[in-house]
């Protein structure tokens, strides 16, 4: 590593080359599944990288990667059981909504959308014109603001307020 400081391309290069051992070895030990060693390798050798400066030759080069390695690891680990936490499978789900468009699913969709319109069509003026403005037409806060003549706080209350309506109104009623 202090030659790879020191400027050494071919040093550096074999420097990264022979850390992927000891960077696979520590994230097996913190418990990172077998298709994810390859993304804290990567996230690892990015990170040497960046703070290769902070090296201290004076010090042990598998100790400060193994440190480097480790909080890599904790940070998959933490990711992807975030991840795990969020998505789930639900087969039914898979039934709900075939890929085949067959004419009962495209009338219940033109059915839900109707009522979405009626629904919208209800709210208050202020809240409409958020919820058509930065919703339907997709316009920024920037443009829709403009387009209206609102702040955009104003726009950012309405759309909030509406679709906590809309929330209310869509899940409490049939």
């Amino acid at each position: 590593m202090a030659a790879a400081q020191a400027g050494d391309r071919r040093a550096y290069e074999r420097l990264l080359a022979d850390s992927v051992a000891l960077i696979r070895a520590v994230a097996r030990r913190q418990g990172v599944a077998v298709d994810l060693l390859d993304d804290v390798v990567q996230e690892t050798l990015l990170t040497v990288h960046r703070v290769r400066h902070t090296y201290d030759p004076m010090r042990s080069y598998d100790a400060w990667l193994a440190a480097i390695a480790g909080r890599r690891a904790i940070d998959a680990l933490r990711s992807h059981g975030r991840r795990d936490r969020r998505e789930m499978f639900d087969s039914e789900a898979l039934e709900s909504y075939p890929d085949s468009g067959d004419a009962s699913t495209e009338t219940e969709r033109i059915e839900q959308a109707r009522y979405l319109r009626e629904a919208i069509a209800e709210l208050p003026p202020g809240q409409r014109e958020a919820v058509e403005q930065l919703g339907l037409k997709e316009r920024s806060l920037a443009e829709a603001a403009e387009h209206t003549g609102r702040n955009t706080g104003a726009l950012k209350v309405n759309l909030h307020r509406a679709l906590k309506a809309l929330r209310n109104r869509l899940y409490r009623e049939p």
